[in-house]
């Protein structure tokens, strides 16, 4: 396993585990989650751990074009019901995915020193947001991190009513024009909404050497 220094960078994704775990340690500074995310690597880990970097094989991947909405769905836009919008709460936004309780998980690798980091991000211009609200409520969103305005690497998402983070998802990406929406690993949610598993090799393909 590589312990990360000072110095800002990684090793060959191909070093990582089986499960997808490069490296340890570091520091979330601007710079680093920048580097890391145009070479396909990102932070998770639980509060009471060190910094833990991932770089999965397969990546779990969106293609704006294979994007699935149900006829269910379609009749929850139309209704309009909720408003949707861009980076106008981000902090309320990953506060919310934080504090969100998740069948799978014990707590929350959203810690607080996540939460101001990818802050900074946001204020960089970096990382986004995406509200939905219902009478002025914020009742969804999600938040992540743009590479080189043509991938878009999501990290988190919540919802307090029903549909409510599908609708700012299916908006957000029929309104942008991603290349790719990197979702890093399965879940039923997304895979429902048409993501799908691709290697590593092929992931990293959408990522130019000017994309730090």
């Amino acid at each position: 396993m590589h312990f990360l220094t000072d110095k800002i960078e990684f090793p060959d994704v191909s070093e990582a585990s089986a499960e997808g775990l490069l490296a340890i340690g570091g520091d979330l500074t601007p710079e680093r989650l920048l580097y890391a995310y145009s070479k396909g690597i990102f932070p998770w880990f639980q509060d009471e751990e060190p910094i833990l970097w991932w770089s999965p094989d397969p990546r779990f991947v969106l293609f704006p074009e294979d994007l699935k909405v149900s006829k269910s769905m379609r009749q929850v836009l139309q209704k309009g019901n909720f408003k949707v919008t861009i980076n106008k709460a981000f902090k309320d936004v990953i506060a919310s995915c934080a504090a969100i309780k998740r069948n799978d998980q014990d707590g929350t690798w959203i810690t607080e020193n996540m939460i101001n980091a990818y802050y900074k991000l946001h204020q960089l211009g970096f990382a986004k947001s995406v509200e939905v609200w219902e009478n002025d409520e914020l009742v969804g969103g999600l938040y992540g991190i743009e590479i080189n305005n043509s991938v878009f690497c999501g990290e988190s998402m919540f919802t307090k009513v029903s549909n409510a983070s599908k609708v700012g998802f299916i908006t957000f990406v029929q309104n942008t024009n991603y290349t790719l929406i990197d979702c890093q690993l399965h879940t039923n949610h997304l895979e429902s909404l048409g993501a799908k598993n691709i290697s590593r090799s092929a992931f990293l393909n959408y990522f130019k050497p000017d994309d730090i």
